[in-house]
């Protein structure tokens, strides 16, 4: 593994109220017709309040797996997986996963869907002015009463965030959630969870596989090896926001990682 040379500094702007995630020796198999598939290998991952953490590796590595881990959608093999000190032992609105695929429910408004996570609380109707924030916050204010078929991909994957962001979550996990965008509008999201992230403070740990995107938008880029996963790589990013493509240092660090993942030319 490549050691960090620094801790990552979070930008002044960002207005740190995210939790304290820490994977601990954490090793993780699938029984697959009671045969044993080792996914993950002694992982040691801590993430600081307020970071913006991406994880990069080949596909299948257990990245996603990772995710659901600290999601607690489904318990770890091994190891330790603590949010501010305390164990995960299940799913909390604190801890957030947003997929690849929006799964917006076609038959609810954009504000039905956004709504989700209070309603299945009890909080809808204390709270609906929350509801109010996140579509401000994600720019679908004017769309609150269309239907996911009305949406263009970006404006539904902004559904998704803001049906995250009205639970306030503390930890926001990131499964490609840009996956299946065209270029154009991914680039516009990327801006956009760079412009969330500093409003809100959360913590951030992302899966993608577009090395320029890590390194776009986070402040540490891990890189996993094949399955099973183990870290190859922690490098820190404390590059300002906004970022550009085209500067030599963000190019000096894609051609970096590049090498490590085994794609040098």
């Amino acid at each position: 593994m490549v050691a960090v040379l620094t801790r990552p500094r979070m930008p002044e702007s960002v207005a740190t109220t995210g939790a304290r995630l820490s994977v601990a020796d954490v090793s993780h198999a699938f029984d697959i017709r009671g045969t044993a598939l080792p996914v993950l290998d002694h992982v040691d991952l801590d993430l600081v309040p307020g970071e913006f953490v991406a994880l990069l590796g080949p596909s299948g590595c257990g990245k996603s797996t990772l995710l659901r881990l600290v999601a607690g959608l489904e318990p770890q093999g091994s190891g330790a997986l603590l949010v501010d000190g305390v164990p995960i032992r299940g799913p909390d609105p604190s801890r957030l996963l947003v997929f690849q695929d929006p799964t917006l429910y076609p038959w609810r408004t954009v504000r039905g869907n956004v709504a989700l996570g209070l309603e299945a609380r009890g909080l809808r109707k204390a709270q609906e002015a929350r509801i109010d924030d996140a579509l401000r916050l994600v720019g679908l204010t004017k769309f609150a009463d269309a239907y996911p078929h009305q949406l263009s991909g970006g404006m539904a994957q902004r559904t998704a965030l803001a049906r995250a962001m009205v639970n306030e979550p503390r930890l926001l996990l990131l499964d490609e959630p840009l996956g299946k965008l065209d270029a154009l509008t991914r680039l516009a999201m990327q801006g956009e969870l760079v412009r969330l992230w500093h409003e809100k403070g959360f913590t951030a740990l992302l899966v993608t596989h577009d090395v320029e995107e890590a390194l776009v938008l986070a402040t540490r880029v891990i890189v996993l090896s094949d399955r099973p996963a183990r870290i190859r790589a922690e490098i820190v990013n404390d590059a300002p926001y906004p970022r550009h493509r085209d500067d030599p240092d963000l190019v000096r660090r894609r051609r970096e990682v590049l090498e490590i993942l085994g794609h040098a030319a």
